[in-house]
């Protein structure tokens, strides 16, 4: 993910923390001087944040080590202001082992809320959730609120929470998958839409900014899997582009310039005696002519750390990784020579094209 930091391992994943989670850090910063204006304060604040971003991995650690135990890798973990991210290869293709990922997380959670409660040992011990406070609150009783508030959180049903994959996990064992995550999808918009009316009745802008999150994430999860259903068994040499252009290390930006003014595409493969050595975004292109002007050589502004793909590979295989990677295009290869060029604007034209010849309306 970009705007990135690594900042360990766990498990033999590498764990990430996101440039936005200094917001965060800042925010509670404030906070917890704001109450008595004490250092002493701010230390606590921060310190129980490493603490609860510490709970978020081992949470995100259950997802991954239990998909591991299906043969799923996991990328990394990414920290977020508002939680993790597990990056995993690919979801499970049984529903019971989707159920058993998604419930990994929140065990986690219970787990530790158990362990706390077993060592505070006390009647109070259930009423964290009413005495929780940043500043002058037992650090205790505040993770073990912590741990209950995000078990809770995460099993509500609708994505991109947890509780949305068990849902669509128990509806697949008894449907159609795609049919199982319209509904899951269709259940967590219905609950984002309440969520932000009550939000909005509140002025409450975490409550607003979780409902729209909540809202587009069922909406993407939704239209990732129709995609996915739909390039089921397709071949990547059946929707892949032939007719492209290419560029060699030694050329000036100006070529790539003629090329995108004429009306190809955006993103160039770029090949040195029949082999690719690189990408020329579009992105890239733009700041190095911005920065040095056309006489610029490719070479030295292409991407070096490319994703191919091959001509017999499945469709929505390629897809996936081209979601993954973050990327406008992928070259496909085949015994190391050049044959085609893979995006995700070709990928939906075909969907759209193949959709209009069964007769369905299509989705634009």
């Amino acid at each position: 993910m970009k705007w990135s930091w690594r900042i360990g391992r766990a498990a033999g994943i590498d764990v990430y923390v996101h440039a936005t989670f200094l917001i965060l850090v800042g925010w509670v910063a404030l906070k917890a001087y704001s109450v008595r204006q004490q250092m002493g304060d701010v230390v606590s604040g921060l310190a129980f944040i490493a603490a609860l971003f510490g709970i978020i991995v081992l949470h995100e650690l259950g997802h991954a080590l239990s998909a591991r135990r299906y043969g799923i890798p996991t990328r990394d973990i990414t920290l977020l202001p508002i939680g993790g991210v597990a990056r995993l290869e690919r979801m499970p293709d049984k529903p019971a082992q989707e159920l058993i990922v998604a419930l990994a997380g929140p065990a986690v959670n219970v787990v530790l809320a158990i362990l706390l409660w077993l060592i505070l040992r006390s009647a109070t011990a259930m009423h964290a959730i009413a005495d929780f406070r940043l500043v002058g609150g037992s650090f205790l009783k505040n993770l073990l609120y912590v741990n209950i508030w995000i078990a809770s959180f995460n099993l509500i049903p609708a994505f991109p929470m947890d509780g949305g994959r068990v849902l669509r996990s128990l509806l697949a064992m008894r449907m159609e998958y795609v049919r199982a995550t319209k509904i899951a999808a269709t259940i967590g918009q219905a609950l984002a839409f309440m969520a932000g009316a009550i939000g909005l009745a509140r002025m409450d802008p975490f409550i607003i900014f979780v409902a729209i999150f909540v809202f587009l994430g069922a909406e993407q999860e939704a239209d990732m899997v129709r995609v996915k259903s739909s390039l089921d068994g397709i071949p990547i040499q059946s929707v892949m582009i032939r007719d492209f252009r290419a560029l060699l290390p030694a050329d000036p930006l100006t070529r790539a310039v003629e090329h995108v003014i004429e009306g190809f595409q955006q993103d160039f493969p770029v090949v040195d005696g029949g082999r690719v050595v690189g990408v020329l975004t579009r992105q890239r292109m733009l700041t190095a002519l911005a920065k040095y002007g056309g006489a610029f050589l490719v070479q030295d502004a292409m991407e070096r750390e490319f994703a191919t793909a091959s001509p017999l590979e499945m469709a929505e295989t390629a897809f996936a990784r081209l979601d993954e990677c973050a990327c406008h295009s992928v070259p496909v290869v085949q015994d190391g020579r050049l044959v085609g060029l893979l995006t995700a604007e070709n990928i939906g034209e075909f969907l759209m094209i193949r959709s209009a010849l069964q007769g369905q309306p299509p989705r634009v």
